[in-house]
């Protein structure tokens, strides 16, 4: 029998009805002839009395705990979920049985709050399932060598299912989450957003990294390594949402649809810096670079020539980068407000003309450009974080994304 993990985010686990609505897909999964591996996150949301946020307001924000201390806390929202689960489960007369991350076998680093997962010891996981329960997990958490619980990062229960699912050789991962699938643009910005029928690893862990929540990046790069298939469904819906190509299945490119979606994320700051030194010669440039990472600040659409450098960070990072450039000889220009709109698609590769298209369409709807990055994979634009709808509606229409013809089928 083969194995089926399924993975519910915090929506689908914050109230009865959708509880039930979880018991039904692993129902489900089990009548199509699975053996279902589940893996929860924290219940709701900010405010709700189990979410992991309200969890943190206890201690306000966790300012005087350790991190490992901090770890212990964050992982109890994902473990109060999975026993919940449980009782659901056993509601309708199936065995269950609730286990911590660390339980399941997911072994990581000692890194508290970003840990990394070094291996994957699925043991107890399958004694439960060949003894007939289902294993319910709870995601975002492991262990290290030496019994300390840790956590991924907020978001990494999509990591926990991946890497359970790679280590139990499962068919297939499926991610639920409060959207019915991937879509072409974030619905609540481009109302004409279809939904994607399937999509390749590259093009969703673009989209990831660009801003759309549906699935962690990290995860999509684990999948992609350990060749399993991910499908991406609503918890809330009977329909099969979208499919993350597996290895060894040939995704067909047309020669119309060389973007697949448009992804963007907010919330960015863009930093220029200027001289009259050459900051190759002068390595400025690298002692510049050197002390930000130093510091932590990460930076992104970073452009780089003798006279010239200008990057882009998260404005929770700009105060701080602001008073470590200070010290060095160079003229800074900080512009908030801005964010990241992205075309992605991976049959834009070698295809002339497409950054002429995604020029055309923001100028024609008045949306000042401010720089501009891309890869094999994506062309992303920095606009004002005020014209990221104008923006996304844009490039929507531009690239044929609101036509039904359009979509991979």
């Amino acid at each position: 029998m083969s194995i089926l993990v399924q993975k519910f985010g915090g929506s689908s686990m914050g109230t009865v009805a959708r509880r039930q609505q979880v018991v039904g897909h692993i129902l489900e999964g089990e009548t199509a002839g699975h053996q279902c591996v589940v893996v929860v996150s924290a219940m709701g949301r900010a405010g709700d009395p189990y979410a992991t946020d309200t969890l943190l307001q206890l201690v306000g924000q966790g300012e005087a705990m350790t991190l490992r201390e901090l770890d212990l806390l964050m992982s109890c929202g994902e473990i109060i979920s999975a026993i919940v689960l449980v009782q659901e489960l056993n509601k309708v007369g199936r065995k269950a049985i609730a286990l911590t991350g660390g339980q399941a076998g997911i072994i990581t680093d000692n890194v508290h709050g970003s840990a990394r997962i070094i291996e994957v010891k699925p043991q107890r996981v399958v004694r439960a399932l060949q003894t007939g329960f289902i294993p319910v997990v709870a995601g975002f958490q492991g262990r290290t060598s030496d019994g300390e619980i840790t956590t991924l990062g907020r978001g990494c229960g999509d990591t926990s299912a991946v890497a359970l699912g790679i280590a139990l050789q499962a068919e297939m991962v499926e991610i639920y989450t409060d959207v019915d699938g991937v879509m072409t643009a974030d619905p609540r910005v481009e109302p004409n957003a279809r939904r994607l029928e399937t999509v390749t690893y590259r093009e969703i862990a673009e989209m990831a990294h660009l801003g759309a929540k549906v699935i962690h990046p990290r995860a999509v790069e684990i999948a992609m390594e350990g060749h399993i298939p991910l499908r991406i469904r609503a918890t809330g819906s009977s329909s099969l949402g979208t499919m993350v190509q597996g290895f060894g299945e040939r995704v067909e490119i047309r020669g119309d649809r060389v973007v697949t979606g448009i992804a963007h994320i907010g919330g960015m700051v863009q930093v220029q810096l200027e001289t009259t030194a050459d900051f190759n010669q002068s390595e400025l440039g690298l002692a510049i670079f050197r002390g930000l990472a130093r510091n932590g600040i990460s930076l992104d659409m970073i452009y780089v020539s003798p006279r010239r450098i200008s990057f882009i960070l998260e404005k929770p990072w700009a105060a701080q980068a602001e008073a470590l450039l200070a010290d060095f000889p160079v003229d800074v220009r900080i512009e908030p407000g801005l964010a990241k709109v992205s075309a992605v698609g991976a049959g834009m590769r070698g295809v002339p003309g497409v950054m002429a298209q995604v020029v055309a369409a923001l100028q024609g709807s008045g949306v000042t450009i401010f720089q501009t990055t891309d890869s094999h994979a994506n062309i992303s634009c920095l606009v004002r974080e005020s014209q990221v709808e104008e923006a996304v509606q844009a490039l929507h229409g531009q690239f044929g994304l609101d036509r039904a013809d359009n979509l991979r089928e």
